[in-house]
């Protein structure tokens, strides 16, 4: 029968019903509004309750007396009747109550659950049967770090009728109902006759037709509306189009990060994921899977499992700023990983799985370093204290005199030496970009740190012969260059011995580089200080490297400056005795 009914009728009846709904979804939600705000109202009278009694608990300072029993002074200007109130200290025990004189033999009350409710959220409510009274109460709690202030309202007869919603806005939509619905059986009337118009234009859109120039509309108001349907088409598939380009670009930016990102549904289904994330997941379950879903069957997993689980089975959507998150660190086969999980209001959630391990053992580095930083400072700082304390409580000679501060100064310039070593190490690794870069000629340079050190080289008999040509030039920042020969000549004064040989040579060049060989014929090293040559405070022999005045930062810095300029550096041992470094620096 009802397919018999013109297109009008449907319409009408159509339109009856969504408003019907929708009017009664509006009723149920008005309802719902009212009993909340009733229930905020109650809330509000309970949290001024609270507020006020803290407030006389600062000013009488009786968190400090425990005379609470002069709370019962308040009773009278506490707004209401039968109000309960009950101060607890923050491991359960009852303080004091408005209700029991005797609250010292009261159970303990920290696993109330309005008492519960306070602790991370800052207040709590319940309503349930007292079971010191036997009476129903509806309780707000509220906690103050030093005790919780609980407010109860008697849930009586008076209570339960406040906390009824008003029924009077029922009238008010049922008669707008009415209006609206005989606006309807008009509207209807006028549209019907309207649609079967724009059939024929419905029709040759679905033909491909879309061409607003190429259709005839008519002159009137169902021209405009077939312009404007028209016109929103077009839109349309240009938002669609763009929401295609959208999707496209963020599955490549997924692909170009170096985390692992997947995103699942609230029946833990992928919905998308990229290629890191399969890559880490192999590597924590040593096995070999291109299924996403396979990370619910990791063991070293299972507390983000578990997470997501609870917050699946008991998770309700509310503040979108406050989403449920948590994030996990993982060790696995030499590897560091964070891994976070956040869910979403519509129990969709994500997983990003971050391999940390350049990170962490950045962290250890540098925790190392600072330990070692920490025990070089103190050799020649007690050893300055010392003198300085000898030529302070004791009477001796001036030769005495001259003898302590010259050795006070020796080990005032090691420490001075050292803390700038320090800064240079930490300014390379941690403020790159503050070294500005120029045209650098190396023969000009080398030769500039021969002459600093001429006469500490003449002392040691040192020669030193260059082979560089002019032009070999690089762009480099000049300190930091500077920096590299100066340490590799002063390790060698220091290191070398007396009678030694130093030859420099830039023995090779390609596209992008320039090879220079160090070297020099006097004390060789072990193969094995070769892998820890380059590391922080690393002394192949540290009385002698204390004795020489020796920071042991001098490679490392080394080290450091040749990798800003994207070179690298190898050391061996030299074919006429000794030792020889080789590297790089880029053009």
């Amino acid at each position: 029968m009802f397919k018999t009914l013109n297109f009008r009728k449907k319409l009408f009846i159509y339109l009856s019903v969504i408003f019907t709904v929708f009017t009664v979804l509006v009723l149920l939600l008005q309802y719902e509004r009212e009993r909340e705000f009733r229930k905020r109202q109650l809330e509000n009278t309970l949290d001024n309750i609270t507020e006020l009694t803290h407030k006389y608990i600062q000013q009488k300072s009786l968190n400090t007396s425990k005379d609470y029993r002069s709370i019962d002074s308040i009773a009278t200007i506490i707004p209401g009747e039968n109000i309960r109130i009950t101060i607890i200290n923050p491991v359960g025990v009852v303080l004091y109550d408005s209700e029991k004189t005797d609250y010292a033999n009261m159970e303990n009350h920290l696993h109330r659950p309005e008492v519960q409710l306070s602790i991370p959220n800052g207040y709590g409510v319940n309503i349930r049967i007292s079971e010191t009274t036997g009476s129903s109460y509806y309780y707000y709690a509220k906690y103050y770090t030093d005790y919780f202030v609980r407010a109860a309202a008697l849930y009586n007869i008076d209570i339960k009728n406040f906390l009824v919603a008003e029924k009077v806005f029922i009238f008010y939509l049922l008669s707008l109902f009415l209006i609206i619905w005989a606006i309807l059986l008009v509207f209807t009337g006028k549209i019907g006759r309207t649609i079967t118009n724009l059939k024929d234009f419905a029709i040759k859109l679905s033909q491909g037709n879309d061409e607003i120039d190429s259709l005839d509309f008519p002159d009137d108001e169902l021209g405009v509306i077939s312009s404007q349907i028209a016109e929103f088409y077009h839109e349309l598939n240009n938002a669609k189009n763009e929401v295609l380009v959208e999707k496209n670009k963020l599955h490549s930016h997924m692909q170009a990060l170096n985390e692992g990102i997947a995103f699942f549904s609230s029946k833990k289904k992928k919905v998308l994921t990229n290629n890191h994330f399969i890559t880490f997941l192999n590597l924590i379950s040593e096995e070999s899977t291109i299924s996403a879903e396979k990370i619910f069957d990791i063991k070293e997993l299972k507390p983000i499992i578990r997470f997501i689980d609870n917050q699946l089975k008991n998770f309700s959507p509310n503040d979108p700023d406050s989403l449920p998150q948590m994030e996990s660190d993982l060790y696995k086969n030499d590897h560091y990983f964070n891994i976070r999980c956040i869910i979403f209001q519509d129990k969709s959630f994500e997983i990003v799985i971050k391999d940390t391990s350049k990170l962490e053992r950045r962290r250890l580095l540098k925790q190392q370093m600072t330990s070692n930083i920490a025990h070089e400072l103190k050799t020649p700082l007690a050893t300055v204290l010392g003198y300085l304390e000898t030529l302070q409580r004791n009477q001796i000679t001036k030769e005495k005199q001259q003898y302590f501060t010259e050795k006070a100064y020796d080990q005032a310039k090691r420490l001075s030496d050292l803390i700038e070593d320090i800064s240079m190490l930490s300014k390379i690794e941690e403020a790159k970009e503050h070294f500005s870069f120029e045209t650098v000629n190396i023969l000009t340079l080398v030769k500039e740190v021969d002459e600093n050190l001429s006469l500490k080289l003449q002392e040691s008999n040192i020669k030193v012969d260059i082979d560089i040509l002019n032009d070999v030039e690089v762009n480099g920042n000049k300190s930091l260059l500077f920096s590299v020969f100066y340490n590799l000549f002063d390790n060698v004064i220091k290191y070398g011995g007396d009678d030694v040989n130093v030859n420099i040579s830039n023995y090779l060049e390609d596209n992008d580089y320039y090879y220079f060989s160090f070297a020099n014929t006097g004390a060789e090293i072990d193969d094995s200080h070769f892998n820890r040559i380059f590391e922080r405070f690393y002394r192949l022999d540290t009385g002698r490297s204390r004795k020489t005045g020796g920071t042991g930062l001098g490679l490392a810095i080394v080290k450091n400056a040749i990798k800003l300029h994207s070179g690298d550096i190898k050391v061996r041992n030299y074919k006429e005795g000794g030792v020889e470094f080789l590297f790089t620096i880029a053009k």
